[in-house]
This record gives C-alpha cells, structure tokens and sequence, in this order.
C-alpha cells in the first residue's frame, strides 16, 4: 500500500499526505510547500509515507 501511496505522492503530494495523515498539520504543510514549489511537497509526502 505505501508504493501505491508514493506514487500518488509523486503526481499529487498533498493527496499522497491526505491518505497517510488525514486533515493533520503535515497536510496543511504539504500544500504550502506544493504551492511554494512542486519538488518541496514531493519530497515532504514522500518523506511522511516512509516515516509512517
């Protein structure tokens, strides 16, 4: 389940958070980095995926 979730996290990273966390604080700064720029929220979802 987490390579599915990694793949997700690969083309849409807060969706990838979404899944793992829920509406948590690291979703909220998945979307903030997404929006900052699209390799910080790839590299923060996938960093929460494998931490959990």
């Amino acid at each position: 389940m987490d390579l599915i979730r990694i793949l997700i996290a690969i083309l849409l990273p807060p969706l990838g958070v979404f899944l793992q966390v829920g509406f948590a604080g690291a979703f909220w700064l998945n979307i903030l980095l997404t929006l900052l720029g699209y390799i910080p929220g790839i590299i923060h979802a996938v960093w929460i995926i494998a931490r959990r």
